[in-house]
């Protein structure tokens, strides 16, 4: 009893210790003075109005949804194609790519920015919208890559000699059997990726400067005038996006097995 007392102690500390800063900075976004206080002195919502009437930060926030959505789609769709050939074929390229695909996260964030700040100036295309989107997609092709991977090895292919044997050719396969066992998956990779999108700031900054202001670039622009509430609103919001999305992920997508557990069934 006092060991499991103890580990529930232990877990609270850890949730209590999560929690303090998301509570800290929600109450400091609706401070009425225009000043980052806690405790907040008033309570106002204005700041959260202001970030949604603005101009200059519904242009940060158009912007950045839209990279994360087109991001998003283009890591999935290179993760999708890779994770596919590795896994039904087992060709010698596929692994390469999927080392490749995974390289980004292993290399530290600022070297991967200026490798594509080096590129896209070489190029020509410094500052381009679309520049930012396909850094995105690249540098962020890890997760979906590694999450439809899981949702292939998860597939027992037994169902796929049944199709087989029941005239099925390679792409009705793919359609009506394949595709709807990794759809969890690939909603998961989409999600995990539009997640981190959203809240990229150094490859944006280095695409892009200030001529593509995403929403974390427009909090930073916006510390050289002075610490507004704004900014913590900003932080609840995307905090919101994100328990929202990730637990659209844990209600329909196999979540145990995204974190690395395995089935009984694989046990044995």
């Amino acid at each position: 009893m006092s060991g499991r007392f103890a580990r529930l102690l232990f877990m609270g500390m850890i949730a209590v210790t999560l929690a303090l800063p998301l509570f800290v900075i929600s109450g400091v976004s609706v401070n009425e003075k225009r000043r980052l206080l806690f405790p907040p002195q008033g309570f106002s919502l204005k700041w959260y109005g202001d970030l949604f009437t603005s101009e200059s930060w519904l242009g940060a926030v158009f912007n950045s949804l839209l990279i994360a959505v087109l991001a998003a789609l283009l890591a999935c769709s290179i993760a999708l194609p890779i994770a596919y050939a590795l896994w039904r074929y087992g060709l010698f390229y596929a692994r390469a790519l999927y080392a490749m695909g995974i390289a980004p996260f292993i290399l530290p964030p600022v070297i991967t920015a200026l490798g594509f700040l080096v590129f896209w100036t070489t190029a020509g295309f410094y500052g381009q919208f679309w520049a930012v989107v396909v850094s995105h997609g690249i540098f962020l092709v890890t997760l979906p890559l590694i999450s439809i991977s899981l949702g292939f090895e998860s597939i027992d292919r037994e169902h796929l000699d049944a199709a087989q044997t029941l005239g099925a050719d390679e792409a009705t396969l793919f359609r009506t059997v394949i595709l709807p066992m990794v759809v969890p998956y690939l909603v998961s990779g989409y999600a995990f990726a539009f997640v981190l999108s959203l809240n990229e700031y150094i490859i944006a900054y280095m695409v892009a400067g200030f001529t593509v202001e995403t929403l974390p670039i427009k909090v930073f622009n916006a510390l050289r005038y002075g610490y507004t509430p704004v900014m913590a609103s900003v932080a609840v919001v995307f905090i919101c996006v994100t328990l929202f999305v990730f637990g659209l992920v844990g209600r329909y997508g196999d979540l145990p097995r995204l974190l690395g557990a395995w089935s009984p069934e694989d046990e044995g």
